[in-house]
């Protein structure tokens, strides 16, 4: 679904049956703490969050349907943050 309530905060889409988010970022959203805070609470709650850059959808999307498909099977390591995909799970947070 499409801006699907989460708390306070809506994701951009949202899968409710594997609990995964889904968002996708423009530029303003390069190191944004409001999104670390966001995301964290997200995964405190259950939900995966899975953030792509806009330009990336728009160009690149089988690589990015690629990676939900990735996400949803469970074959993504529970952190990943690179500089055009950022991966964290629900599964495991907070464990060391």
């Amino acid at each position: 679904v499409r801006q699907f309530p989460i708390g306070s905060y809506f994701a951009d889409f949202a899968c409710r049956e594997c609990q995964l988010v889904v968002e996708v970022d423009g530029s303003q959203h390069e190191g944004n703490k409001y999104d670390q805070v966001r995301d964290r609470f997200m995964v405190s709650n259950g939900w995966s969050v899975l953030r792509f850059w806009n330009v990336d959808v728009l160009k690149d999307r089988d690589a990015v349907l690629d990676t939900v498909l990735a996400a949803i099977d469970q074959r993504l390591d529970r952190h990943i943050e690179t500089h055009d995909l950022r991966f964290i799970s629900a599964k495991g947070y907070g464990e060391r």
